[in-house]
């Protein structure tokens, strides 16, 4: 309630005008301000409208909408552009199927079993359209975990759209790779900024297990690397590093070595090398010791995981500590360097650690680590 006072003075009194006579013992007008007792309307998320598209779909198909199909209801997905990645668990309900499928199964064929291609058509025809409108996309894939091949191959299905390329922007770069084919770590960013920190000039970089980009394409944009060597043996990854070189216009700073790195890495080039493969980039190590230059020596950046003894312990990150199981870790690393250079060289060489980075959390009690190695010829000190 606004009160105006004959002094033309206002107040805002929360009660009601045939009590203010009393209160006030002074002449006055009351007036209403309009929306003061209102409260805004909650805002409808994105799983709210999906829930009621999904329910106007299951009340159209003759279903009955109800709380276990409530909580089949995905909440939460990965939004890449105008196509939503949902996990492969979201609508395993069979009632999704059943009111989904419009055909009969005895028109399906002469047998009177409907296919499977039949099947997943239907459901296509029917459930994924009001999904994708709801989320306001165009396009939809089913994730599954990861494949355990060399590749570390994605397992997701597209089931609404003509093709799964996307475009992720980190840091000014852009990265386009087919979600079907080829993944994106983007737990990676923080050593992703990393290495764009770092004062690359003139030097010629090697890239093992490079991947769609993830390392590539830092070193050569921020970074300011003269030159990088780049090594895959992924055909898909190759197709979007290619691509994404391409698109950011340092393609001709840039050579893509296509295979096994234990066979295709140039030797004798680099003043660094990094190694971006988790859990062990350990079958590259030979190759990233015979690719430093033996007249300046270079760096070695080596991914690993790492078992902590406890979860509990805080990190580098927290305290500037470094825990007791990466230190062993990385000079187990520095050691076995150090005897791969005594196999593959002739000169000696000196190897030291740098540096010890804590990248993430990979699991409970594991951290992904980058250590790095400060790897010298003796003749050239």
């Amino acid at each position: 309630m606004i009160v105006r006072l004959d002094n033309d003075d206002q107040v805002a009194l929360p009660i009601r005008t045939d009590q203010l006579g009393t209160i006030l013992k002074v002449p006055f007008s009351a007036r209403l301000q309009k929306g003061a007792n209102r409260t805004k309307p909650k805002k409808r998320t994105e799983r709210d409208e999906l829930k009621s598209a999904l329910k106007t779909l299951a009340v159209d198909n003759g279903a009955e909408w109800t709380a276990e199909l409530e909580a089949d209801v995905p909440t939460k997905w990965e939004r890449h552009g105008d196509l939503v990645l949902l996990h492969a668990s979201s609508f395993q309900h069979d009632r999704w199927r059943k009111f989904a499928l419009k055909v009969k199964t005895n028109e399906s064929n002469k047998d009177g079993i409907a296919t499977i291609e039949k099947e997943e058509e239907e459901v296509r025809d029917v459930l994924w359209p009001p999904v994708a409108s709801s989320l306001k996309a165009n396009r939809l894939a089913l994730k599954e975990t990861i494949r355990n091949d060399r590749f570390r191959s994605p397992r997701v299905r597209l089931v609404l759209g003509g093709h799964g390329w996307v475009t992720h922007v980190d840091n000014g770069i852009k990265y386009s790779y087919d979600v079907t084919k080829c993944m994106f770590s983007a737990g990676n960013i923080s050593e992703k900024l990393r290495i764009a920190g770092i004062k690359c000039k003139d030097e010629v970089v090697v890239d093992l297990y490079a991947g769609i980009g993830y390392f590539t394409l830092p070193f050569l944009m921020h970074a300011k690397a003269a030159f990088v060597h780049a090594c895959e043996w992924n055909r898909d990854s190759v197709e979007a590093l290619e691509h994404n070189l391409a698109q950011n216009g340092v393609r001709h700073r840039c050579a893509i070595h296509f295979g096994d790195n234990r066979t295709v890495t140039p030797e004798g080039v680099a003043q660094r090398v990094n190694l971006g493969l988790i859990p062990s980039s350990e079958a590259g190590w030979e190759s990233a010791c015979k690719a430093l230059d033996e007249r300046t020596g270079g760096i070695l950046h080596i991914h690993g995981n790492v078992t902590s003894a406890s979860s509990g312990q805080r990190g580098v990150e927290e305290t500037g500590r470094v825990r007791t199981e990466w230190t062993v870790w990385a000079e187990s690393v520095r050691l076995r360097i150090s005897d791969i250079f005594r196999l593959v060289r002739v000169t000696k060489w000196t190897v030291s650690i740098e540096h010890i980075e804590r990248v993430k959390s990979y699991a409970p009690h594991i951290d992904h680590l980058v250590v790095d190695l400060l790897c010298s010829s003796i003749g050239n000190q």
